[in-house]
């Protein structure tokens, strides 16, 4: 099945999902004399909650699904879909509310009933879920606390509303519908169980350890993992995975980064790291011989996915880590095609890998331009920022098809993306990975 078909299959299958609760809540015996405001805010309230549901099976990182569209798109509809299940649950109440305003006790978590009590619940959790993941840098609340509060609170808000939806009862006045219902609960939470359960008990039969952290220029580094007792994973260039490290992985603690190794070589995985936080400054540290555990490998950011006869990298900072797994990787390969790589930081002396890039460039058909954005006073090269006058002085005029792939700041990317654009290369020719979580 090749990716675009794949896409297709998952979406109509999100949709199915999605719906299917509501249309067979929906068969008969259903209650009878509702108005069409009722129903109508009993079908939002439906749809909501197994858009809410369906979030437990996109966090769950199934390969499957993420393949044909990246892991970074699928986090993103991640993140949307959560405001739309708030907002479709939210109407629920409302309607029905504005519809009959009697209704307006059933606000007080004091009174009502036990049904009204679990769903006021339900939208508490899925609203402090949504709010605590879009200020989370504002409430200065760290990445280890949020995925441990975010997985708390996604698993209250889904308990709560399905004790909402059971306790009402209108809609489950058959057994057979009763069964359904525990059913499709029991296939969300079953995501989690997966994730935090079963996924670390297959991560610890295949171990790895730190065999050195190699200091770079600027604060970057390279963490190098070899595998134990067993023959490594095996990855496209551009990918990334999640890593933990300790003892042991059953630990809330872990964070995706890319590979900036060759994907020939799986016995010895290398990944560029830049100093950005906690877990990355004490990252340094690491003495060799700690336990390290990997999930992955995720993402469609790869030339193995996007065939062509030449290619245009544009990275900025430790953006250059899955564009150096590219290289290696045609360098392993003895790939002739044409590279071009526009590479920009903030000084020379920062710029990370150049030495080993100068070197890739014996082994390959590989052009390099270096962007300072602080340049020294000898400085003779492009400074300043990726611009689309810097893009049209050294993109290739060759009419030959090329892929584009970005990957650096989202600023830098989302300006890069534009000028390409302007400059005619197709849309779908251009990619971007993000890892922005929140």
């Amino acid at each position: 099945m090749n990716r675009f078909i794949a896409g297709i299959f998952w979406i109509l299958l999100y949709l199915v999902a999605v719906l299917a609760p509501m249309f067979i809540m929906m068969i008969r015996p259903t209650p009878p004399g509702r108005s069409f405001w009722v129903e109508f805010s009993i079908a939002l309230g439906f749809v909501g909650l197994t858009q809410m549901g369906v979030q437990f099976l996109l966090i769950a990182r199934y390969r499957k699904v993420t393949a044909p569209y990246g892991i970074d798109v699928i986090l993103q509809y991640h993140r949307l879909i959560a405001m739309m299940a708030l907002f479709l649950i939210l109407a629920h109440p409302a309607i029905l509310m504005i519809h009959n305003p009697a209704l307006l006790g059933l606000l007080n978590p004091l009174g009502g009933t036990w049904a009204s009590r679990s769903g006021l619940g339900a939208i508490a959790a899925l609203a402090l879920l949504v709010a605590t993941s879009v200020f989370r840098q504002q409430i200065k609340l760290d990445y280890e606390r949020w995925r441990l509060t975010h997985t708390l609170l996604g698993f209250a808000a889904l308990v709560l509303a399905h004790a909402h939806v059971s306790l009402a009862g209108s809609y489950l006045n058959t057994v057979w519908k009763q069964a359904m219902w525990k059913v499709f609960g029991a296939a969300m939470l079953s995501s989690l169980v997966y994730l935090r359960l079963i996924r670390p008990a297959l991560q610890k039969r295949e171990r790895y350890r730190v065999a050195e952290v190699r200091p770079e220029r600027g604060e970057n580094y390279t963490l190098v993992l070899e595998p134990v007792s067993h023959r490594g994973l095996r990855f496209a260039p551009g990918q990334f995975a999640w890593l933990k490290l300790g003892q042991t992985p059953y630990t809330i603690e872990e964070h995706p980064f890319s590979f900036s190794s060759s994907s020939e070589a799986a016995g010895r995985l290398e990944f560029g790291i830049k100093v950005l936080g906690d877990f990355t400054r004490e990252l340094r540290h690491v003495p060799a011989g700690t336990d390290a555990y990997l999930d992955g490998p995720y993402g469609a950011f790869s030339l193995d996915l996007a065939p062509a006869a030449g290619y245009v990298l544009i990275a900025g900072g430790i953006g250059i880590t899955p564009l150096l797994s590219f290289l290696k990787t045609m360098a392993d390969r003895q790939d002739v095609r044409p590279v071009l790589l526009i590479y920009g930081d903030r000084s020379w002396d920062g710029m990370a890998y150049r030495e080993e890039l100068d070197e890739l460039a014996g082994r390959l058909n590989l052009t390099i331009v270096h962007v300072v954005e602080k340049p020294p006073q000898d400085w003779r090269g492009e400074s300043g920022f990726v611009t689309a006058d810097l893009l049209a002085r050294h993109l290739p005029r060759e009419k030959i098809k090329r892929e584009y792939f970005v990957c650096g700041p989202p600023v830098m990317m989302e300006a890069v993306r534009a000028a390409l654009l302007e400059r005619g290369v197709p849309r779908e020719s251009i990619h971007s990975e993000r890892f922005n979580l929140v």
